[in-house]
């Protein structure tokens, strides 16, 4: 009998266990980050309606493409163009953070006419620690328009 009920909790035990670590493993898969949306919508009063689709605000007029895979060791490089009036400045995340130019990780921008820049983020050569979720953000002062771009890298036998 005490055999019996040991054996019982065992087999309960090893269930429950087995049920938590199927959970565990599940949520480790899901991404920290929210992938980045343009921002858009319909609010409720008219006035910030207004100041949130106004026509003078930041917007993504063309970025790179949202998956991208990479081989150790080359380059990587993404583009975002934003237009607005006044000129919307862009920056760049990467997981969530802001990243800013170091040795291997350049970012150029360019001014066209009155109301365009261009930001290109540029690593060379790329490595493990390169994956992950970059974000380009244009804002100006009457909105904020965003991109963003994960990466995942590949390695290239010669």
């Amino acid at each position: 009998m005490k055999l019996g009920i040991v054996c019982l909790f065992f087999l309960i035990f090893v269930v429950n266990f087995s049920q938590c670590r199927r959970g565990r493993a599940r949520s480790r898969t899901k991404s920290k980050f929210q992938i980045g949306l343009p921002i858009t919508g319909k609010y409720r009063d008219p006035e910030s309606d207004q100041y949130y689709n106004n026509n003078n605000g930041a917007k993504i007029t063309l970025a790179s493409h949202f998956d991208y895979e990479y081989v150790l060791g080359h380059k990587i490089a993404f583009v975002c163009v934003a237009r607005g009036n006044p000129r919307p400045s862009i920056t760049w995340y990467k997981d969530g953070s802001e990243i800013f130019t170091h040795m291997y990780l350049n970012i150029h921008e360019w001014t066209i006419g009155t109301d365009k820049i261009k930001s290109k983020l540029e690593i060379d050569p790329a490595t493990q620690m390169d994956a992950g979720v970059y974000e380009c953000t244009a804002d100006n002062m009457y909105s904020l328009d965003r991109r963003s771009f994960k990466t995942d890298f590949s390695i290239a036998f010669d």
